[in-house]
């Protein structure tokens, strides 16, 4: 079983810190790296497939289920050996916060989806201006970074309306929704824009790879899930 147990910053003997302590540092093995990234692209296809049906039902109830992941981060980040699974889930809990909220209530308005998302964005940054939260605050920032680009190409490709269409036709006409998208954006411009996107979220997420910093994975996890989601959605559109 691979630990997770931070290091103190300075050479004094491991202690278990306080859950607010910023006294704690991130470098790992690369065992531990690679759980890491592989961590943060998993928990950016929850949203997707499993929040997103959730809330169209049964709003109410992912927006309490944030409460329990925050309560579960806290305690989870007062134990040395899960302290990066709960600064982890304290990340998660505020795009699954975004997501409730918008997928619950708002769906059918693209234009909100951004700023919703964002509402997580003051506490992420204060939190790394502490030197605290810092894993579950760049994987928060990294899912919406990811998502701030995915939503840029559909204004790029004119996909809002497609969007729109989506969240108000009834199932059996989800497959016409989804080829007339997939149409829309089969032309060379749409195929410009998606590698041109692709680029530069690859790009993005390459750089943090370099050190041996987990927060810095866990945002390339975050990054690079997108590009495995949209992928898939792509791949339910051509089958549609």
């Amino acid at each position: 079983m691979i630990s997770f147990t931070p290091q103190p910053a300075t050479e004094s003997p491991i202690q278990e810190k306080p859950v607010f302590s910023p006294h704690v540092s991130w470098n790992a093995t690369f065992s531990q790296l690679w759980v890491a990234l592989a961590a943060s692209v998993f928990l950016v296809s929850v949203p997707v497939f499993v929040q997103a049906p959730l809330v169209r039902t049964l709003p109410w109830l992912g927006l309490a289920s944030t409460a329990i992941g925050v309560f579960l981060s806290f305690q989870l980040m007062s134990r040395p050996k899960t302290r990066f699974w709960g600064d982890l889930l304290l990340g998660f809990s505020w795009s699954w916060l975004a997501g409730s909220i918008y997928w619950g209530w708002f769906r059918w308005e693209p234009f909100l989806h951004l700023p919703i998302e964002a509402i997580g964005v003051p506490f992420a940054l204060w939190c790394l201006v502490r030197q605290w939260g810092k894993v579950g605050s760049y994987f928060y920032l990294g899912s919406l970074l990811g998502t701030a680009i995915t939503d840029l190409y559909f204004y790029l490709t004119n996909l809002i309306p497609y969007w729109r269409r989506l969240m108000q036709v009834e199932p059996d006409g989800v497959a016409s929704v989804l080829r007339g998208a997939l149409a829309q954006i089969s032309d060379a411009w749409g195929i410009c824009c998606a590698a041109t996107l692709v680029i530069i979220l690859v790009i993005i997420s390459i750089f943090p790879l370099g050190s041996r910093q987990i927060p810095g994975w866990t945002f390339s996890g975050a990054v690079l899930g997108t590009i495995l989601v949209d992928g898939l959605f792509w791949l339910v559109a051509s089958f549609a």
